[in-house]
């Protein structure tokens, strides 16, 4: 089973260098916060799915929980986006693969989820959402990569093992896949 895991545990200084304005916790125009439409997409494609968070965010666990994700608190995280996800594969280190997305994009589509993580039929293989062969979110790993992920450390997150290793593109149709909100004026994106 591919295991989904939303990495929801940056700082988000780009949106507001001040810390006080969460974009995770944004809304957008449906009212609907930014990371709640992130893990609706991913949990219903792949129910059961990982978010990882810094501790003491308790309004983001809620809204994460309340898409359906199963919420995990990493002091690791605090060290960056590598060391996030190193902790939900070690987690799930039963896992046949794992899809990683990011809760600050919440425009991916729920096929082209399903789509990556279909992809990862193999575990040597590594899938990604591509729109017009740019390549975007999520990407997908086999359980091959598990220990490579599992050692992952600070900020740099899986862009090593996407260097070195063959990237099936799953090319989504939508450029969702290439879009976050780091900018206050990114809420605002038409659909």
């Amino acid at each position: 089973m591919i295991q989904g895991v939303l990495l929801a545990a940056g700082y988000g200084r780009r949106f507001d260098p001040s810390g006080h304005r969460s974009k995770l916790l944004a809304t957008l125009p449906d009212g609907r916060s930014v990371a709640w439409h992130a893990a609706r997409a991913l949990c219903s494609a792949l129910p059961g799915s990982i978010a990882v968070i810094r501790p003491g965010h308790a309004v983001l666990a809620e809204v994460l929980h309340d898409a359906g994700c199963r919420v995990l608190e990493s002091r690791d995280a605090e060290a960056g986006m590598g060391s996030a996800l190193a902790h939900a594969v070690r987690d799930s280190a039963g896992a046949g693969g794992w899809l990683v997305a990011l809760a600050d994009m919440p425009w991916l589509p729920v096929a082209t989820i399903r789509a990556v993580a279909a992809a990862i039929d193999q575990p040597e293989r590594i899938a990604a959402a591509a729109c017009d062969g740019q390549r975007g979110h999520p990407v997908g790993f086999g359980a091959a990569h598990g220990a490579a992920l599992a050692a992952l450390r600070g900020d740099s997150g899986a862009r090593e093992l996407l260097r070195t290793h063959p990237v099936q593109l799953i090319e989504a149709g939508d450029d969702g896949v290439l879009h976050d909100v780091d900018l206050p004026h990114h809420l605002q994106r038409a659909r």
